[in-house]
């Protein structure tokens, strides 16, 4: 092991430190957290825990193809240059695309941006940012001037009040919220309100919940903003310095709390109560993500609750203000250099003449796109269309992740060309492309992020690049040298590109934009290196950073004054009706991120919840005649996918809930993207993700069954399958429809290998009953067991899939293998509940009994269980 070298997590908006120790004899990493970096203080969510699990070459893709053949560089970049060339030649710029992710470092991003808007002149660039935080970004222009979030992690040890607002803060941020539980246990006096549809493990810390109706959270604010008029808990003297608009937004804010209560479905008294403790507490503030983001009317939703900070004069002040929860490691990044389709670079966009052609004289280019491109969803539309003819994805996977996800396959497949950039040999996504091109992973990469609080942090290398992987930002540039733009491409290292970004940021700034890093605009390759996490804005007045903006009550707005914006709330676009009565909502899980092509390589972050699910609660099981645990086929105007039927209190009646994870590379049917509409805000151009009306209905399979095997396997894929990577084995959740001729015939075709014949077999079969159970031994060591019933009474899976650590079974487990239950006096661990410590559901029951433990932190101390990322604290308390 090297000394260590201090980079940053991947995954979520926290934008946490790590600390990484290199085996680079083995490609090995020991991660911890960086106890430095001021995002995270050292602690790491099970994600970031295990990061030095997914770095293996194993699914790689680590050589450029064309046509499905692998290739060099050169012909890779040739084909792709001269391709984009001659579509442009033949139908013009606007027929061509790059679609970019929040996975991109900054630098990344830049040059992408740089390419498309400024040099082949066209907008056709956006990003999957467009579907978690365009609303954000549209709320704050309106009413700051600028996309700017106000405040920062410290605020939350400075709150008197905390609102959770459409986010699973302790899934989907857990660093944040544990940093948020920690202010709670040492000041209990902080008043924590969780505002969701769900009863999420968010709601563990909460002195509130509010469980409003599926997309009336406008109303809720609006509300607010009324009784904040009523109450006499203005600041009015702000509001007249220091804002404008405030009357229109009030008179058409104008709604009482029992109306609001009707129209948000919630209890009168705690509607008031949270209104009340808004009122009486100076210091609030509202953290809010895709519950808000993602939906037809999302900028308005943020307005909203904008409003009532500008009400209350609270903005910039600490622990004030709204923020927004980002999805992504560098969403924040790609806004900054312009990665959606309707900005430039530097918080400029097309919406200015001005900015247009600022940037297009810095960028020296007489080429520069006059107007926003196609934002995401219509992006993919008018690849479907034919009006886009040519495509380069980058680090991204739509065809899971966007809605109507069946129309943007369609698309991919009928496109002329398309490119995909990724360090994943097999997605849905890559599947479909002409020219892959092999970039570099995380452990690979170098450059810079930002996080939600604007901290701009290093990324930087761990490892030499995997074959022949290349950073995307020299990719980028190739490709634009090709076309004829060497003389504006011409980096050889990152710190350059940080280096002009840094420049334009400042060029022709005077104070009039809230993004100016132009204190590193001459930044040396050494201090590049040396770089620690820094807040923008950096420049001659803050050269340390800026830790919260409008503090001093200036904006960017043409007046210098905030903008209240009137709203009137909208119900959502699609309605539930007859044919699809019930509203879809989506989301994260606590230890998978986003399409699984990282999470999925580490085995711990498989057990939580290994399958597709869907949440119901108890009167819709009912209705329509559910099963706990059984399969459930969940329809839409869009498209159709199979999940595991989970009942509980925790979701409203009518309403149901289903995680964004899985793809066609870990299940059949699982893809829940092909059911979401493709409505979008139309002034954020965000997708509608939060409610999709669809109808559910019980899956009723022949057969249903399971296999554990020490080898990953080709199956002849039944109706329903999905792959599980465990410790030293893969599990394979089997359903079909059709019944094989012969099981034993059937296990044998998909369970062995060139063994030589020199298996051994055990098997159970009870025809009557549609039972078949068999295991596979080889050298007498568990290969593989196959377990079949004729419905869902199969045993546990933690038991079994211990054995495949053992070297040789044990004689009583041997005889007890095909009973599926351990001997007597052997301990089943049960469904795991820490992903951090592998720690399952009934070794914690077992100590709760045995030991008398009475509370999260005896269970942490006598099994760990909890004691690292903390988003297993509320289940270990439900077993409590």
């Amino acid at each position: 092991m090297t000394k260590p070298i201090q980079t940053t997590c991947p995954y979520c908006g926290v934008g946490c430190g790590i600390s990484a120790k290199i085996d680079a004899a083995h490609h090995r990493l020991k991660i911890s957290g960086d106890t430095t970096h001021p995002a995270n203080f050292g602690r790491l969510c099970s994600k970031g825990s295990t990061l030095g699990e997914t770095v293996e070459l194993k699914g790689r893709l680590l050589q450029p193809k064309v046509y499905g053949r692998e290739t060099s560089w050169t012909e890779a970049l040739d084909l792709v240059a001269d391709s984009f060339i001659s579509t442009i030649e033949k139908y013009g710029a606007d027929a061509v695309a790059i679609y970019g992710s929040g996975q991109l470092l900054t630098e990344d991003y830049y040059v992408a941006n740089k390419l498309m808007k400024g040099f082949i002149g066209s907008g056709n660039m956006d990003t999957n940012s467009r579907l978690c935080m365009s609303s954000s970004v549209a709320g704050h222009k309106r009413a700051f001037g600028s996309d700017t979030v106000p405040g920062c992690y410290e605020d939350f040890e400075h709150a008197e009040m905390i609102v959770l607002i459409g986010s699973n803060t302790a899934w989907c941020h857990p660093v944040s919220f544990q940093r948020i539980r920690a202010v709670k246990e040492t000041n209990p006096a902080l008043k924590i309100v969780v505002i969701d549809p769900r009863r999420t493990a968010s709601c563990d810390i909460a002195d509130l919940h509010l469980p409003l109706a599926s997309g009336s959270d406008a109303a809720l604010f609006n509300g607010l903003l009324h009784f904040l008029s009523q109450q006499n808990e203005l600041d009015t003297a702000y509001i007249e310095a220091h804002t404008e608009g405030f009357a229109e937004a009030l008179n058409t804010a104008g709604i009482d709390i029992e109306q609001v209560a009707a129209l948000c479905r919630l209890n009168k008294d705690d509607l008031h109560r949270f209104y009340a403790w808004f009122a009486t507490h100076k210091k609030v503030m509202s953290l809010y993500s895709q519950g808000i983001n993602q939906s037809s009317s999302g900028t308005d939703k943020v307005n909203a609750i904008i409003n009532c900070h500008l009400a209350t004069g609270s903005i910039g002040k600490p622990g004030s203000g709204p923020f927004s929860l980002t999805g992504q490691p560098n969403a924040m990044g790609g806004r900054e250099v312009g990665g959606l389709s309707h900005q430039l670079a530097a918080h400029m966009d097309f919406s200015s003449a001005d900015d247009i052609e600022r940037v297009a004289r810095f960028w020296n280019t007489q080429n520069i796109a006059k107007k926003p491109g196609y934002p995401a969803v219509e992006l993919f539309d008018a690849i479907y269309d034919g009006k886009v003819k040519a495509v380069w994805i980058m680090g991204t996977n739509p065809v899971v992740s966007l809605p109507d996800a069946d129309k943007v396959k369609l698309a991919l497949q009928g496109c002329e060309f398309v490119v995909v950039s990724d360090c994943i040999a097999d997605t849905d996504t890559t599947a479909l492309a002409h020219v892959l091109l092999p970039a570099q992973g995380w452990s690979e990469k170098d450059g810079t992020v930002t996080n939600s609080e604007r901290r701009i942090s290093r990324q930087r290398a761990l490892f030499k690049a995997a074959g022949s992987a290349k950073p995307d930002w020299w990719i980028i540039t190739q490709v634009a040298r090709r076309m004829g733009f060497e003389q504006a491409f011409h980096y050889q290292s990152p710190v350059e590109i940080f280096r002009e970004h840094a420049q334009l940021s400042g060029f022709e700034n005077n104070g009039l934009r809230d993004f100016d890093i132009s204190a590193f605009a001459d930044i040396t390759p050494q201090d590049y290196e040396r770089l620690q996490p820094t807040q923008w804005p950096v420049n001659q007045d803050y050269p340390q950073g800026r830790a919260r903006l409008f503090d001093d009550g200036r904006f960017f707005t043409e007046s210098g004054k905030a903008q209240f914006i009137a709203i009137t709330p909208r119900p959502p676009v699609n309605l539930p009706d007859q044919d699809y009565p019930l509203i879809l909502n989506t989301g994260r899980l606590r230890d998978q991120w986003h399409t699984m092509t990282r999470t999925a390589i580490a085995a711990k972050l498989n057990q939580h919840k290994p399958e597709p699910f869907v949440e119901v609660h108890a009167v819709n099981a009912d209705r329509y005649g559910l099963v706990t645990n059984t399969l459930a086929i969940i329809e839409s105007c869009w498209g159709s996918m199979l999940a595991r039927v989970q009942i509980t209190d925790s979701q409203l009646p009518g309403s149901i809930f289903v995680p964004m994870h899985w793809t066609e590379q870990y299940a059949g049917r699982g893809r829940m993207g092909a059911l979401v509409n493709s409505i979008v805000d139309p002034l954020s151009n965000q997708p509608e993700s939060k409610h999709t009306p669809v109808r559910i209905k019980a899956y009723q399979p022949a057969w249903q069954g399971f296999i554990l095997s020490r080898r990953e396997l080709t199956i002849s894929a039944p109706d329903y399958w999905v792959k599980i990577k465990g410790e030293q084995h893969y599990r394979y959740e089997l359903a079909g429809i059709t019944l094989p001729e012969n099981w034993q015939a059937w296990a044998q075709q998909n369970l062995c290998d060139s063994d030589g014949g020199t298996a051994q077999w055990q098997e159970y079969q009870d025809s009557g009953r549609g039972n078949y159970r068999a295991a596979r031994f080889v050298n007498n060591q568990l290969e593989s067991v196959i377990f079949i019933a004729a419905g869902s009474a199969l045993p546990e899976r933690n038991w079994l899939t211990g054995l495949f650590a053992k070297s040789e079974l044990e004689k009583a487990e041997r005889i007890a293998l095909l009973t599926g239950c351990p001997p007597l006096g052997v301990a089943d661990v049960g469904a795991i509940v820490c992903a951090c410590f592998n720690v399952g559901e009934k070794t914690i029951l077992a100590a709760i009994r045995e030991k008398g433990l009475k509370t999260h932190q005896e269970v942490g101390l006598r099994l760990k269980a909890g004691t690292n990322c903390g988003s297993c604290v509320p289940e270990i308390k439900a077993l409590l």
